[in-house]
């Protein structure tokens, strides 16, 4: 693949690096350091004038220093001629606060994408956002690939009783998603309706669906604290679960998250690596990990080579 250069920012490197293997490509030489102020500084170590530079930076751990990282790396390689930018963000950063639900409450994730274009990014490719409509508020073509196929691959593989399963929504927003996934397995759905008082708190909860004898899947965008989705599976229990798995595209499982999976009735909390989750599965047998670099790294060879990239929305690449 000419004239094709992909760099790793410090928040995920095991992905960029699974992404560029199977491209058959070598990371670019970068170097992130701080200076004793804490202020972040990066080194492109290689020429990229007239290059298609692909620079992969997920939204996790220290996210408001990663995102600085991912900024001054796209200004980098944009002031140092590089053809086109391209900020590949598993997980995007601030994807939570997409509207103004309250009073003066500010749209950060229509600032971040301000950000990335004043950078110089000239194309977007994240998975899952929280809400699609975030793609909006680019001028930028935004590709928001999807954790479905492989979500769809896993089920099948692993849980033998699919057949018969119900897909659930921890919450009426993601319901879309989720009917999505059950008419793909032609199996039942259920919906859970909550009422939070604030933020990562639930006040009640409410099954609308049957799960009666029968395994039943949560399927979310991402999972924090992990209080919603424990509640959740006690719920499902209580309602005739006779297992709950969850599938989450996004684990950011901070705070008290791991010990509240290893401490609840699931059966496995599956999540996928757009953020490192190494240490989470050292710390809990009941997390697993789907891998999605061969999604982002078909698709970045697709845009490399200006063929459609739609036909990843559905499949996953052999």
């Amino acid at each position: 693949m000419p004239n094709i250069k992909i760099f790793s920012g410090t928040s995920n490197p095991e992905v960029a690096e699974l992404v560029a293997n199977r491209l058959g490509l070598k990371l670019g030489e970068v170097t992130t350091k701080k200076f004793s102020n804490q202020e972040t500084c990066v080194e492109i170590e290689e020429s990229v004038r007239g290059e298609d530079v692909y620079i992969i930076q997920s939204g996790c751990g220290e996210v408001n220093d990663m995102l600085m990282e991912l900024l001054i790396m796209i200004n980098a390689c944009k002031t140092a001629s590089a053809c086109r930018v391209t900020a590949v963000i598993p997980c995007f950063p601030y994807a939570r606060q997409d509207k103004k639900d309250k009073s003066r409450a500010p749209i950060t994730a229509k600032l971040v994408a301000n950000m990335l274009s004043s950078a110089g990014a000239n194309h977007i490719m994240t998975m899952d956002l929280h809400a699609s409509q975030i793609q909006g508020f680019f001028d930028i073509p935004v590709d928001n690939l999807y954790a479905e196929p492989a979500v769809i691959k896993w089920i099948k593989e692993n849980i033998t009783e699919w057949r018969t399963a119900v897909v659930v929504s921890p919450d009426a927003g993601g319901a879309k998603r989720v009917t999505s996934i059950a008419d793909r397995l032609n199996t039942g759905f259920a919906l859970i309706h909550k009422e939070r008082k604030k933020a990562n708190e639930v006040d009640s909860m409410v099954l609308v669906g049957g799960v009666n004898d029968r395994v039943a899947i949560l399927v979310d965008d991402m999972a924090d604290t992990c209080g919603t989705i424990c509640l959740a599976c006690d719920k499902l229990i209580e309602a005739g679960a006779t297992k709950v798995y969850a599938i989450l595209s996004h684990g950011i499982l901070s705070g008290p998250a791991v010990s509240r999976i290893s401490k609840s009735q699931f059966e496995a909390v599956v999540v996928t690596n757009t953020i490192p989750q190494s240490e989470n599965m050292r710390n809990c047998a009941k997390i697993r990990c789907i891998d999605i670099s061969a999604i982002f790294a078909e698709a970045i060879r697709r845009t490399h080579h200006g063929e459609s990239v739609s036909y990843l929305f559905y499949h996953t690449p052999i």
